[in-house]
């Protein structure tokens, strides 16, 4: 289980921004025994977490295992942004599977954000939703190719919060000269993904699903899952471990990749602040190795940059994502870094997600870095389908992406390699 271990201390969340900003909760024991559930969802973060809430409050009986605490991977230490649609835009989700499917799948997407704010609304989480995300094109093509998807969605989806931008308007809400034009998306968002994730659990304390921490499922056997310390026989599994998985369904790990990427914090910029972002909105941009920005409560920029690919992080993880930050922001070189922290999510072929059944296992996964809105409706996805009603986690099914090239110890050397030669093109301004 190399992954969980291999770059945090063992039950820590990351000295990130979002820890030092969050209130944790007291920590859930650690399995000790054995027991039984209805359902045993392995995974704290956004799919796990959702997954059990939705379960508990139909009274259904759950149990969650997390390895160190809940929110600890991805969930706790993403960007932020909640996006609208799948991966893809809309336009190629048509060309791939046809009209009729990708309404359906735009439609799950406007849910899954929807349900992002109803859970903050409902459950009181001080998640601090903020709307906006814009997309900002380093070439002249790239900005007119944008504006015209922002007017397509406006004429086909009638999704009227898509704003194209020529230069001008995306140099007044991004200060800097690196970008040509592109979009905002006033439908899409930016939330405190930590605070997210620990309200979730909180909630799903509430309904009545057994949370465990520190306990690391180490095998699935059957419809037993077994952890160092004690086992839980279920009559469904939910696996939510995304880039986390390590191995535990090797049906899934063929389809789901973990990669790393990094994010700095700066210091309060204060007034500075202006020069970065006109508008509290996020920002990503159009790198294949993508950039990705805002400003937090406190007027800090966070700044999302860089990937990695094998077990063990870098050594500077400041450096990473600093480099990318000033090619955008060169006048920011003077500013102090006060947080650096890396994580791992996970990436399909496609980067569509991977969402599949294995008898009595469920597993959704590989969200590509969109995975805050979808993950989260993942997981009442897999609830409802456990309840009986299949149909939207039939229909994500559709999604599938093929297996990684590669076999066994090959595959993360040959993405590796793949994915070297993407950063070079953006190096090169391909």
């Amino acid at each position: 289980m190399k992954l969980l271990h291999a770059n945090d201390r063992a039950g820590e969340y990351p000295a990130s921004w979002y820890a030092a900003s969050a209130q944790p909760l007291p920590p859930f024991d650690p399995l000790d025994g054995d027991t039984q559930a209805d359902v045993c969802v392995i995974g704290g973060g956004f799919t796990g977490l959702s997954a059990a809430l939705h379960l508990a409050q139909s009274g259904v009986d759950v149990v969650l295992l997390e390895a160190h605490r809940a929110g600890f991977g991805a969930s706790g230490r993403n960007g932020g942004q909640v996006g609208s649609g799948m991966r893809k835009d809309q336009d190629e989700m048509e060309r791939l599977f046809g009209r009729e499917d990708a309404l359906k799948f735009w439609q799950i997407a406007e849910g899954a954000k929807a349900l992002v704010k109803s859970l903050i609304a409902e459950h009181g989480i001080n998640a601090a939703w903020r709307d906006g995300i814009a997309h900002a094109d380093w070439s002249a093509k790239g900005a007119a190719e944008t504006q015209d998807y922002a007017r397509w969605l406006q004429d086909r989806y009638e999704y009227l919060q898509a704003e194209p931008l020529d230069r001008d308007q995306i140099r007044a809400l991004i200060p800097s000269q690196a970008y040509h034009g592109g979009m905002v998306d006033w439908g899409a968002g930016h939330i405190h993904p930590l605070r997210f994730a620990l309200g979730l659990a909180q909630a799903a304390q509430a309904a009545g699903a057994r949370i465990y921490e520190r306990s690391q499922v180490t095998a699935i056997t059957g419809s037993t899952v077994r952890t160092a310390t004690g086992t839980v026989a279920a009559r469904h599994i939910v696996l939510a471990t995304n880039g986390y998985h390590d191995g535990l369904e090797p049906r899934v790990a063929r389809r789901v990749l973990p990669i790393n990427n990094f994010i700095v914090a700066t210091e309060p910029l204060g007034e500075r602040a202006a020069t970065v972002l006109t508008k509290d909105v996020a920002v990503g941009d159009s790198k294949f190795v993508v950039n990705y920005w805002r400003l937090s409560e406190d007027k800090r920029l966070l700044f999302g940059g860089g990937e990695s690919y094998g077990d063990r992080f870098p050594a500077d993880l400041t450096a990473i994502a600093r480099k990318p930050m000033l090619e955008v922001y060169p006048h920011l070189r003077d500013v102090k870094i006060d947080y650096a922290w890396g994580g791992t999510l996970a990436i399909t072929p496609t980067r569509l997600p991977d969402f599949s059944r294995h008898g009595a296992l469920w597993s959704a996964a590989g969200y590509s870095g969109h995975g805050v809105a979808l993950a989260t409706y993942a997981g009442r996805m897999m609830a409802e389908a456990i309840r009986g009603e299949a149909s939207e986690f039939d229909l994500m099914g559709k999604l599938r992406p093929p297996a990684f090239p590669g076999m066994g110890a090959l595959r993360r050397p040959i993405l590796n390699l793949a994915m070297r030669w993407f950063a070079l093109r953006d190096r090169l301004g391909f």
